[in-house]
């Protein structure tokens, strides 16, 4: 066996262990015959670690032979020859993809072994590992993607099942409307990474990232772009990426992430979901070598972020939204190290505040008894820390920075007022349009259940 079928054989296990999970939790479930939890936990165990020991062994074999870029071409997934439109399935490992995989299998295995106790005898057990299941899909997928076709791919499998944890408990209204609101932004995000991939084709005939970011290993390729055509198509990226991570001005949703089980938000929105945007800017790094004034808007939407996080997290009253934000103000910090163009700083600090913070929420529902274990123990209170330039600041300005904070910056009104509404505004519209055009065609009324006004639920929520 050469080192090309190795490797071929190496990464086609990496992606079906969670493919195959995928499928078991979900065939059994549309078949109305759900899996035990002892044998759904094994399953899930059997899947992560043997696609953790295959994406480990892929690179201690990339170590030992010096090789830097591994493709395994899977070819195409559906060909549309009359429309030109093919969906190119490959996968990448390099320096990029495979810490990144290694850590996607790390942290959802041992959220996967905690939420095994978290939830046991829970209603909604099946039905969590199903979306953890499409969650490791998802992430494999968008980790390894030589193409953008699928990364998208895995982008949509990750958006997907994090709105739907986010609705876990959905016998309330309070989880449905913030996993709704959560789907919308991802919505945003995803018609800007659409427009993109589009703008990509149409430059470059193809969406291969060998093409588009050019041949060399990561992160020294050279994009096959001018640097007009890489300010737009990065511009768009950027959005993406800002609503997938939730920098500003999306960073509305990120609190609202907290509705679901605290192992969700352990993995997906503290550690590997909200580090999926940082991910898509590094894979597209060649680009802002191409545009300095991407590279500039980068770097100012990181620092801004960065510096929102700092304040909103301060004013927070409950741990997980506190963590939240505290993970918005790294992950900013990692968008402004990008931009500066120092990829690998950035990757590993991807990687270490994604372990710590999967440890913090985890650790979040025993905040309270931790910290009175600690002061028994030391037989006083913890000392009350403040930064010291605070006090330098005058009361007006702080009490106005302590409004803008507990308001979250009025992101979420913003956007309501100037975006959704008018958004809203317009589909009504045309709904009416169409309404009246089938009463008139069909000479009678709609139907009944096309009168219930669906929007009273947002409405209620704006109030």
């Amino acid at each position: 066996m050469n080192h090309e079928t190795l490797y071929t054989a190496i990464g086609y296990v990496v992606v079906l262990c969670p493919a195959a999970l995928f499928a078991l939790l979900g065939g059994t479930a549309m078949a109305g015959r759900p899996l035990t939890e002892r044998i759904t936990s094994r399953s899930t165990e059997l899947a992560v670690v043997t696609g953790l020991l295959a994406s480990t062994l892929m690179l201690v074999l990339m170590l030992w032979w010096d090789t830097r870029y591994v493709p395994v071409d899977l070819g195409n997934l559906v060909v549309i020859p009359e429309q030109h439109f093919h969906f190119h399935l490959k996968f990448v490992f390099d320096r990029l993809s495979v810490p990144f995989l290694i850590l996607s299998y790390a942290l959802v295995g041992t959220v996967g072994a905690f939420a095994n106790r978290y939830l046991h005898r829970e209603q909604g057990y099946h039905r969590f590992f199903l979306f953890y299941a499409m969650f490791l899909l998802g992430m494999v997928v968008a980790s390894l993607a030589g193409t953008i076709e699928t990364l998208f791919l895995g982008w949509e499998l990750v958006g997907l099942s994090s709105a739907l944890l986010v609705a876990y408990f959905h016998e309330r209204p309070s989880p449905v409307l913030n996993g709704q609101r959560i789907w919308s932004v991802y919505r945003v995000a995803d018609a800007a990474f659409l427009i993109a991939a589009v703008a990509m084709h149409h430059v470059t005939g193809e969406g291969d990232f060998s093409a588009l970011m050019g041949m060399g290993a990561w992160p020294e390729g050279q994009a096959a772009l001018n640097s007009n055509q890489a300010l737009v198509i990065g511009l768009l990226l950027l959005i993406a990426a800002a609503g997938k991570s939730g920098l500003i001005p999306f960073s509305g949703w990120l609190p609202r992430a907290m509705e679901g089980p605290t192992p969700s938000s352990a993995v997906f929105y503290g550690a590997l979901s909200v580090h999926l945007g940082a991910l898509l800017l590094l894979r597209a790094a060649p680009l802002l070598d191409q545009s300095y004034l991407l590279s500039a808007a980068v770097v100012v939407l990181g620092l801004a972020s960065a510096l929102f996080g700092t304040l909103i997290g301060r004013v927070q009253s409950d741990v997980k939204s506190a963590l939240a934000f505290a993970s918005l103000t790294q992950v900013g910090i990692i968008t402004a190290e990008i931009g500066f163009g120092f990829r690998y700083i950035a990757l590993i600090h991807i990687i270490g505040h994604a372990c710590l913070r999967t440890l913090q929420l985890l650790r979040a529902p025993n905040l309270l008894r931790d910290y009175r274990s600690i002061e028994n123990a030391i037989g006083a209170h913890l000392p009350q820390s403040q930064l010291s330039w605070t006090g330098r600041l005058s009361p007006a300005l702080r009490l106005r920075l302590y409004r803008l904070s507990f308001e979250r910056g009025y992101f979420d009104a913003l956007l309501d007022a100037y975006i959704v509404r008018p958004f809203v505004h317009v589909f009504r519209w045309c709904d009416a349009a169409e309404r009246r055009w089938t009463d008139l065609l069909s000479g009678a009324q709609s139907r009944e259940s096309d009168l219930v006004p669906a929007t009273a639920a947002w409405e209620e929520e704006s109030k």
